[in-house]
């Protein structure tokens, strides 16, 4: 399943940091200046032993509910660069709020992987590929769509945005892209064949970005994955009918 994800480089606030999309195993450890929420953690326990203010942590992963945290969900607790954090009770006199460094742009680290209800507010997509869908959304076994055609058909930006992770050192998505659409949504492209766009680079909606493969998968196929506030959510919702 496609779970948690990358959250690279650092973000504006509301972002939770690129936010992260897709790992096929929601174990993998996550990067410095996270925390994955395990069994019976609440923010006020996550806060304390990361010297941290609730409030601050809240802000950064942009909780609009702080009370429902999910086990396996992976909150900042470093502040983002630039922004300022509110430092709670730390362990021990002499504190002085010190924070964990934040994950560095080159490590992708993961984030929360549970389906999320209807957002607030919506982005038009186009379809990233032609072909043949083979495999659609369900939310826990299947976080995005698969859509399969031949070897090299191209694959585009299904909105504008600015690509945050292009690469493939993600376990199980070969040659990944995720491009980041605003502070709430980005778009994960998984299994190219080669990839044209780099880290950083802005691009419009309808951009070829890559070709279709079939790298860290046995068939050529594109996994395509949305997410809104850093969790998967049915692309096809937001896609044009056919």
């Amino acid at each position: 399943m496609l779970g948690t994800t990358i959250r690279r480089l650092a973000c504006v606030p509301v972002t939770a940091v690129l936010v992260t999309m897709l790992a096929a195993c929601g174990s993998a450890p996550v990067g410095p200046g996270y925390y994955r929420v395990e069994r019976g953690d609440t923010l006020s326990k996550i806060a304390r032993s990361n010297r941290q203010s609730t409030s601050s942590i809240a802000r950064w992963n942009n909780l609009s509910n702080p009370d429902s945290l999910e086990v396996g969900q992976v909150l900042r607790v470093a502040p983002p660069a630039g922004s300022v954090s509110t430092a709670g009770s730390a362990r021990g006199s002499g504190s002085t709020g010190s924070t964990r460094t934040p994950a560095p742009s080159s490590a992708p680290t993961e984030t929360a992987d549970a389906p999320v209800s209807a957002p607030a507010t919506s982005i038009s997509l186009i379809w990233p590929a032609n072909g043949t869908v083979v495999r659609t959304f369900d939310g826990k076994n299947s976080k995005g769509i698969d859509i399969t055609n031949t070897a090299g058909t191209p694959v585009v930006a299904a909105a504008a945005g600015s690509v945050v992770y292009a690469g493939n050192g993600l376990r199980g998505y070969g040659n990944l892209l995720i491009i980041k659409h605003n502070s709430e949504y980005l778009t994960a492209y998984a299994h190219n064949r080669a990839l044209f766009v780099k880290e950083g680079q802005a691009v419009t909606q309808g951009q070829k970005i890559a070709e279709m493969g079939d790298t860290d998968s046995d068939r050529v196929v594109l996994h395509f994955e949305l997410r809104y506030q850093g969790r998967s959510i049915d692309p096809s919702r937001a896609l044009p009918p056919r």
